[in-house]
């Protein structure tokens, strides 16, 4: 059946009568596709690594503007990746989040100041106890915009010597995203008791609350 795409009015005006009731559903659906569409368009990606990514995820996903956030692998010299591999250290994968978000309500720089925020972007290859190259400190831009934004962050923060020691954060362009397993998605939020998680991530997203309370979701 054909959609029809005329202008759609509220059903039981007088522009409506005599239209067939399946096509005035027809009409609806086409509006609700088409709208969708219109806010997956607007919609961005952002890519970070900055230690564990359990504890990264559960920093964007409290941000108005977000929408959705995935943990993955990127950046590494394998044409696969798994956790079992990641964690050897043999690949070069690094722990990531794909962040996806609205920009009407949150910029990329807003984005890029929550994640030097929330993170130390001074230590090598290294966040906490967490050790290994996997756990580096990086930004995987899209586009030209967004190294621009991360490059013009850093000298910002080195200006300004908002750490002691130097930023080591990477900027590279965005490779292959691998999704990590689903076990690891969503984690904190279903494991907020486990060890890990109240010694490293719950203080984390207590920082977050104080430093940037004006960004989280209601």
């Amino acid at each position: 059946m054909p959609l029809r795409t005329e202008r759609l009015t509220t059903k039981g005006t007088k522009e409506h009568e005599g239209k067939p009731e399946r096509l005035w559903f027809a009409d609806a659906h086409l509006r609700d596709e088409r709208l969708i569409q219109s806010l997956m368009a607007k919609e961005q990606t952002a890519v970070f690594g900055g230690g564990c990514f359990w504890c990264i995820e559960a920093v964007f996903q409290r941000l108005n503007g977000v929408t959705h956030v995935e943990s993955g692998y990127m950046g590494g010299r394998a044409d696969q990746a798994t956790y079992k591999q990641v964690c050897g250290g043999d690949t070069g994968h690094v722990e990531v989040v794909r962040v996806t978000f609205d920009p009407d309500e949150i910029s990329y720089r807003d984005l890029l100041d929550v994640f030097f925020g929330t993170h130390d972007p001074t230590t090598l290859n290294r966040q906490g106890n967490d050790t290994g190259e996997q756990y580096r400190s990086v930004i995987f831009y899209n586009s030209d915009e967004q190294r621009e934004i991360a490059e013009n962050t850093i000298a910002e923060l080195t200006a300004a010597k908002a750490f002691s020691e130097p930023i080591v954060t990477a900027v590279e362009p965005a490779d292959e995203f691998y999704v990590a397993e689903g076990y690891h998605q969503n984690y904190y939020n279903e494991n907020s008791r486990q060890p890990y998680c109240m010694f490293s991530i719950t203080p984390k997203l207590a920082k977050l609350e104080k430093k940037f309370a004006e960004k989280l979701k209601a």
